[in-house]
């Protein structure tokens, strides 16, 4: 009975060795390894089936690697030089020609309609090209190409790859806008423009340009590959026509209907600054109101655009 209880009390711990290398041993090293590979900057986790991009912090190298996606891009444009060139001039040159010179020639318009319509038709090339520039390369990178995958493995955040296709497309937009300038004094027989406006004109077309590269994020990110060309008819030809490119805005006094129309359409304020700044005999919106429904246009579809890009990457 004494040997039974004192045996009982003084119990052996039950001690292992521990496992050594080859038998699941995990070194102090090894698990700050593992932790510092879960949380590098940039590195994108599945979790559940979907990829999910860890907080990236933006400094010195995330601008490096942004300007190296953007030079990238800009070469690629370089190179396809006759190509863009073509799609930016063909369309804006003939509404030119036939609204400024035909038909003024024919005497169905006054000489100095071409000075109202030059600076609607840089506006409406600083949206449209910006655009299309944005959104059909996003279409054709989510859906055939997926090459949207190696721009999401670059050391960028995902909000950075979605910024940097709003600024080459506002890029490509502002040239398209400003080569129209030498073609408009080719064309057409005179061009006054105030001089002194040149500046606040170039605000207003880099901001006309950024709020197209950010509609183009929408569309591009939200429409299916199949209903591309659909959106395109219908979308884009009613912005067209509703931009006040070959009408001044506040003259729609009897159509008042269309013009609250127009003023939902961001081209509107891009054209009524131009004219204020270069053509200011023109009647034309006062300046701030422009400024503002630019800034307004470009937040709403920055913001829009945004969300359904990062939508788009991390499914």
């Amino acid at each position: 009975m004494l040997m039974n209880q004192s045996s009982r009390d003084h119990t052996l711990p039950d001690v292992r060795p521990s496992p050594g290398p080859g038998r699941g041993a995990v070194s102090p090293q090894s698990s700050r390894d593992k932790r510092t590979k879960r949380s590098l900057p940039g590195s994108t986790v599945r979790r559940e089936g979907r990829a999910i991009s860890a907080p990236t912090r933006v400094g010195p190298g995330q601008g490096r690697a942004f300007l190296g996606v953007l030079g990238r891009d800009l070469a690629v444009t370089g190179k396809e030089f006759g190509s863009f060139i073509s799609q930016v001039l063909v369309q804006p040159f003939f509404l030119l020609f036939v609204f400024g010179v035909v038909l003024g020639q024919l005497g169905y318009v006054t000489p100095d309609y071409a000075q109202l319509l030059l600076p609607g038709l840089l506006a409406l090339n600083a949206f449209f090209v910006a655009v299309q520039a944005t959104a059909l390369p996003l279409v054709i990178d989510f859906s055939y190409t997926k090459e949207i995958e190696d721009r999401l493995l670059a050391p960028l955040s995902t909000r950075l790859v979605a910024v940097e296709k709003i600024v080459f497309g506002a890029m490509r937009g502002l040239f398209g806008s400003l080569v129209m300038i030498p073609v408009g004094y080719l064309v057409l027989d005179r061009v006054d423009w105030d001089l002194s406006g040149l500046p606040w004109a170039a605000v207003l077309l880099v901001l006309g340009s950024l709020s197209g590269g950010a509609a183009g994020l929408v569309i591009g990110t939200l429409v299916s590959p199949r209903r591309i060309n659909v959106v395109f008819a219908v979308v884009i030809t009613p912005l067209l026509f509703t931009g006040s490119t070959q009408f001044p805005f506040l003259q729609l006094e009897n159509l008042r209907w269309f013009q609250v129309i127009c003023a939902f359409n961001p081209i509107t304020y891009v054209s009524e600054g131009l004219r204020g700044a270069l053509t200011p005999a023109v009647p034309h919106l006062p300046a701030w109101i422009c400024l503002l429904a630019l800034l307004a246009s470009c937040v709403l579809f920055g913001a829009i655009g945004l969300r359904g890009f990062l939508r788009r990457a991390l499914d």
